[in-house]
């Protein structure tokens, strides 16, 4: 089983400015040995299990609730059994059909 999970997890009343305490979800996860990618708008992770992914999630909230009391977050769960390696896979399949489609 693949479960891609993309979210976004950050408080809404720490200012204009929430790198700090997004990076201490970033290093959490960083930690967890599972494969991640951190873009400009959330993260995407791939775990074996939902449980896996939810885990993560809630360690991520947790980190965020000792020190805020607002917390903004949104989601997005792409589940295929049978499947895994899909965080690099999905990518490689498109570029094998038009090329690098990262930007430099």
């Amino acid at each position: 089983m693949s479960i891609l999970f993309e979210f976004a997890i950050f408080p809404t009343d720490k200012g204009e400015s929430v790198s700090a305490e997004v990076s201490k979800v970033i290093a959490m996860i960083r930690d967890s040995g599972v494969p991640y990618r951190l873009s400009p708008m959330g993260t995407t992770i791939e775990t074996e299990t939902m449980e896996e992914a939810l885990e993560l999630y809630r360690k991520a909230y947790d980190i965020l609730a000792a020190s805020s009391k607002r917390i903004y977050s949104s989601m997005k769960v792409d589940a295929r059994a049978g499947k895994s390696g899909r965080l690099e896979g999905k990518i490689k399949s498109v570029e094998s059909k038009i090329g690098s489609v990262h930007s430099v």
